[in-house]
């Protein structure tokens, strides 16, 4: 787990510090049209790489968004890690979202797997079975298991899991990013239903996506 304290992630430092110096060369130089060019790429970058402060909801046994976005997918697939077939909910970011993901429960991190593959739009179906991927499962209270599955989209190629195997991290830590566009699926116990539909837009660490199924 990482905490920011500059409201910009680490890994976007480099971007846009890249950027920021072009652009200074460009402005001594004179060269007015390249210079405003690369200062909006380097406003584009410093918004890319955001990172806001996030308060989850008061109900503490929903599961919180992994990741902000619209949620493009609900349906019962095979949880990449368990082999079951389980509820998942998929979020889908676009480059202007916040690309940092979030717990959606209080647990202990289990079981990491990095799965190499290509980069077809993280939109398609296909997205969760042939793309580059980081799946995560995290044992959450009563001993249930939600697994993220990280997935690289046409233009990220860089998956960032900042989680370790044996991490307890707390709903709406910090656990990730995703660079340039891409998908967070989140595979949810049995005992869970969806509380978003298809399309909805929601917070990462703050939108409750899966709640308790009533008794």
């Amino acid at each position: 787990m990482r905490e920011s304290t500059v409201g910009v992630v680490r890994e976007g430092m480099p971007y846009i510090i890249i950027a920021a110096f072009v652009t200074l060369v460009f402005a001594v130089l004179e060269w007015e049209l390249l210079a405003l060019v690369t200062l909006g790429l380097t406003l584009f970058i410093a918004h890319f790489f955001r990172d806001p402060e996030r308060v989850p909801p008061e109900d503490v046994d929903a599961a919180v968004s992994p990741a902000d976005g619209k949620v493009c997918k609900i349906a019962r697939e095979t949880d990449p890690i368990t082999g079951e077939e389980r509820q998942v909910i998929c979020v889908f970011m676009n480059v202007f979202n916040v690309h940092v993901n979030r717990m959606p429960v209080s647990g202990k991190v289990d079981v990491i797997r990095y799965i190499p593959g290509k980069f077809f739009n993280a939109s398609l179906d296909k997205a969760s079975k042939d793309n580059e991927r980081c799946a995560m499962t995290v044992v959450g209270k009563g001993n249930q298991r939600f697994t993220m599955v990280q997935i690289a989209g046409l233009i990220a190629r860089r998956i960032v899991c900042w989680a370790e195997v044996g991490d307890k991290l707390k709903r709406a830590d910090r656990f990730g990013l995703i660079k340039f566009g891409s998908r967070v699926d989140l595979y949810v116990p049995d005992s869970y239903v969806p509380l978003v539909s298809v399309g909805d837009k929601v917070v990462a660490g703050e939108t409750p996506l899966a709640g308790k199924r009533p008794a």
